[in-house]
């Protein structure tokens, strides 16, 4: 794997120096920040960043008020730790973008295969591939997704959610089924997770949402 650019964002030293140490035995490239306002100059300065590792609970700038500054400019992958583990806090990460959600403590070596995880699926070499349906179209290379030729402005997460939806048209999908695949790690979370995203995409799909088809008690289907 070329050697991409993560910057990790704690108040908390020792816990910077724990990730950057894992990261760096993995090869990467690590920047650190002990505040919310470093974290948006080194944002801001760096322009090829490939993920963030941003913890809630900062001075000056909590997690959140980064995230929502960053999802205005970017749909750089971003990953939030948080002390508390509060479902509330989950779902509010999910609705402003995160693409991961790991509560303290946690493995070190979890946290790692998670960067790894999305970042092979961000950086999918070769997979050049278009997947079209009723008039949704995916370019999985450039990461793309469009309506009628319209571009979609979509979430790293709902992009996922989408190809994974093309790519399985007909088959009912198990919302277990759908963690395990497009979040590539087993989720011990609710089903709201899933629920949110597919409500948000839906919604983007405007009257082509109704391809999303909910089968109830088990997941949902993606017919045309």
């Amino acid at each position: 794997m070329e050697k991409c650019k993560i910057l990790v964002v704690d108040d908390e030293s020792r816990m910077r120096k724990l990730v950057r140490d894992f990261l760096v035995k993995q090869g990467f490239e690590v920047l650190e920040a002990g505040d919310g306002e470093a974290a948006l100059d080194i944002f801001y300065e760096q322009k090829d960043l490939s993920l963030i590792i941003l913890d809630v609970m900062m001075p000056k700038m909590d997690g959140w008020e980064v995230c929502r500054e960053i999802r205005k400019e970017s749909k750089i992958p971003i990953i939030m730790l948080t002390a508390r583990g509060d479902e509330r806090d989950e779902l509010l990460g999910f609705e402003l973008g995160v693409d991961e959600y790991i509560s303290k403590p946690f493995s070190p070596k979890i946290l790692v295969a998670r960067v790894e995880a999305i970042l092979r699926r961000t950086n999918a070499v070769g997979s050049d591939e278009i997947l079209s349906a009723g008039g949704i179209e995916i370019n999985k290379a450039a990461h793309i997704a469009s309506i009628d030729g319209k571009p979609m402005e979509l979430s790293y997460k709902e992009f996922e959610l989408l190809t994974y939806f093309l790519e399985n048209q007909g088959i009912a999908l198990s919302r277990e089924k759908i963690l395990n695949s497009v979040w590539n790690y087993d989720y011990f979370g609710d089903a709201r997770t899933i629920d949110t995203h597919v409500k948000k995409l839906r919604s983007k799909m405007g009257e082509k949402g109704e391809y999303i088809k909910t089968i109830w008690g088990m997941g949902y289907k993606f017919e045309v």
